[in-house]
């Protein structure tokens, strides 16, 4: 990648690491699902705008409303809901670290319901050490927290899910900055009966939660997504991928700064094991290790 695709790679990584901080300052007021609606409802506000002033707008005839509103399940309603009801145990750093195993259950899926990205040797060493990292993260820990770690898990899962699925988008002819536009409308319209039946009444909330939201919608998912979809066409959903990497990173230093978060040391070991487990399925170290003897 050119020094171009890195900063937006390391831009991209400080917008989803925010979204674990912001998540946490605004769960003081409000509740998960309230949270995951104004995220994704403001967030496809901002984007059907921009699709709309660059002529695509996806309020047209043959636009493919059943797949985003499965897209939209997968990739926002229920992985957001599971991270922000987690977040309500866990520390904000704990479920980035969580967030970012999604690539080993992706490899997993993705050899299930796929003939083109088969499990090789390297991907399912790199699965069983991130696995391996999962256990020391959770470690003995049987109490409320254990809850909310299994649904940042679930959540990585359904991300997993939602990668796969993704990919008949191009297929159907749909832009990316459609499918991201698209995929968050359907969001909102799947969590908002969700969230007036779950949490009907609630305060109304001070500024900074109200800032924490509007973080949360417009920087850490609307601009997020089309950095993402940048990234992906000039430098490919492989060197995408190295943003896993760098998400915990953001939100562990944002925890401990501004909300007296810390981590345990063995939280550390399963980040280092999950880290290696990421590295193997990416390959490209153990290629350069090869190419330098």
């Amino acid at each position: 990648m050119r020094a171009r695709e890195w900063s937006l790679l390391v831009l991209l990584s400080i917008l989803w690491g925010g979204s674990f901080f912001f998540a946490k300052v605004a769960l003081a007021e409000l509740g998960p699902f309230t949270i995951v609606f104004f995220r994704v409802a403001l967030a496809a506000l901002a984007l059907n705008i921009v699709a709309s002033a660059i002529g695509a707008s996806l309020w047209r005839a043959g636009t493919p409303w059943r797949q985003l509103l499965v897209m939209g399940a997968l990739n926002n309603a229920l992985p957001f809901s599971l991270i922000f009801w987690g977040q309500t145990t866990i520390t904000s750093g704990l479920a980035s670290i969580l967030n970012a195993t999604t690539p080993l259950f992706t490899a997993v899926v993705a050899h299930i319901f796929t003939r083109d990205e088969r499990m090789t040797v390297r991907k399912l060493v790199g699965v069983l050490a991130g696995l391996a990292g999962v256990a020391i993260l959770i470690g003995p820990d049987l109490g409320g927290s254990l809850w909310g770690q299994i649904a940042c898990l679930a959540a990585a899962l359904s991300y997993a899910f939602a990668g796969i699925y993704g990919r008949r988008f191009k297929a159907l002819g749909v832009q990316p900055l459609q499918a991201a536009a698209g995929q968050l409308t359907a969001s909102a319209i799947l969590i908002l009966p969700i969230m007036l039946l779950v949490e009907p009444a609630w305060t109304a909330p001070s500024a900074v939660t109200w800032g924490a939201v509007a973080s949360l919608a417009l920087l850490s998912t609307a601009l997020a997504y089309v950095i993402y979809f940048r990234i992906l066409a000039a430098a490919g959903a492989t060197n995408l991928l190295l943003v896993t990497f760098l998400i915990p990173v953001t939100a562990i230093l944002l925890g401990a700064a501004f909300l007296g978060e810390r981590l345990e040391l063995r939280q550390f070991a399963g980040m280092g094991l999950i880290g290696l487990g990421l590295a193997a399925i990416d390959g490209r170290i153990a290629a350069r290790l090869r190419a330098a003897k």
